[in-house]
């Protein structure tokens, strides 16, 4: 498990206190996982997890990394209720027109499964023709 981002801080009361950057959400999957890997063979695995608060949904990207983000690609689909363990990370980028943007994402430690995959159709067996047990003249 990722080690939980702790910063010292004084309050100006001559109190010290500490920043503790551990982040806890459940919700559903609106997509599939995305899974890549990065040059060094790293597994990248990014998922967008609604998180319903009554009549409104906040959207959330999470990112696992490695075992985790394999799992998840594997195991998780759209629709599918997860919880997520992990920290708050900034991604930043600049926009080919030179433009700054920036994305506060969840780099996710651990996520639980928390319901079944839907059970899958299963065809009916083809019936059998009926077989007529009786004497055939020749």
């Amino acid at each position: 498990m990722a080690e939980k981002q702790k910063k010292q801080q004084s309050n100006g009361n001559g109190k010290t206190y500490w920043d503790v950057n551990d982040v806890t959400i459940t919700g559903r999957l609106g997509m599939d996982p995305e899974l890549r890997y990065t040059p060094n063979g790293t597994a990248v695995c990014q998922l967008r997890l609604a998180i319903a608060e009554g009549q409104r949904t906040s959207w959330v990207t999470v990112v696992t990394f490695g075992k985790v983000a394999e799992s998840v690609a594997n195991y998780l689909g759209k629709g599918r209720k997860v919880l997520v363990k992990g920290r708050l990370h900034t991604n930043e980028w600049t926009t080919q027109d030179g433009q700054k943007r920036s994305r506060v994402e969840v780099y996710a430690s651990r996520v639980r499964f928390m319901d079944t995959p839907k059970k899958q159709e299963i065809p009916p067996e083809p019936e059998e023709p009926e077989v007529v047990d009786e004497d055939v003249p020749f």
